[in-house]
């Protein structure tokens, strides 16, 4: 294998709200150990049992806007009424072999893509896998299944979902997650054919 290959890869994750992202990603956590996933931050309300500094940085508004002015942010957006970020830092980990994970939106995406292609070493590097549901019905089912939003909120997300999969296309990868564990084994080897795309390889090793 060649020396670069031993860095991680840097794979965006999208879909619509209520999918099963989070339900992918902690299957595909239990095949590999060097996975981190990048832990974003917002100023939403936490839910549940949500933990602060593993589901979301749970932050307030000041904090940040303090962020933006420092030029912190990957990629920072308001969905929904509230405002969410990733760290520049969160991307530092493949420094060290880990894969990085991230879960953004379409829009997150496409700036974390314009962000990256000034630097070749992380542009190189990304992938991007969109998520669908097998249909709208099943994606409704889902979101009513978690029973943490109200109806208008529920309503809210159907809308936006349909906007969001309409762009599935902008993707390097469409997953359709009928079944979470082959999701994250799928996910699981384009991760791993990512380590070999020849465009991630600069230092000619073997001559």
């Amino acid at each position: 294998m060649n020396l670069e290959q031993s860095f991680g890869v840097i794979v965006i994750i999208s879909g619509p709200s209520g999918v099963g992202k989070t339900t992918i990603y902690n299957t595909l956590r239990a095949f590999r150990q060097k996975l981190h996933f990048s832990v974003s931050c917002t100023t939403r309300a936490r839910r549940g049992d949500e933990v602060d500094g593993m589901a979301y940085h749970f932050i307030d508004n000041e904090e940040f806007e303090k962020h933006i002015q420092n030029h912190d942010f990957l990629e920072c957006a308001n969905v929904h009424g509230f405002y969410y970020g990733t760290l520049k830092s969160e991307l530092d980990y493949i420094k060290n072999g880990e894969n990085v994970l991230l879960d953004i939106d379409v829009q997150g995406m496409q700036r974390t893509q314009k962000e990256l292609k000034s630097d070749p070493f992380f542009f190189s590097r990304l992938v991007t896998v969109f998520i669908m549901p097998p249909s709208m019905k099943e994606l409704e089912r889902r979101l009513r299944g978690r029973k943490t939003d109200s109806e208008e909120a529920i309503q809210r997300r159907l809308a936006n979902a349909k906007g969001e999969m309409e762009r599935w296309r902008e993707y390097d990868y469409l997953l359709i997650n009928e079944d979470s564990t082959a999701s994250a084994e799928a996910l699981m080897k384009i991760i791993d054919a990512a380590h070999f795309r020849t465009q991630a390889i600069t230092l000619e090793t073997w001559k």
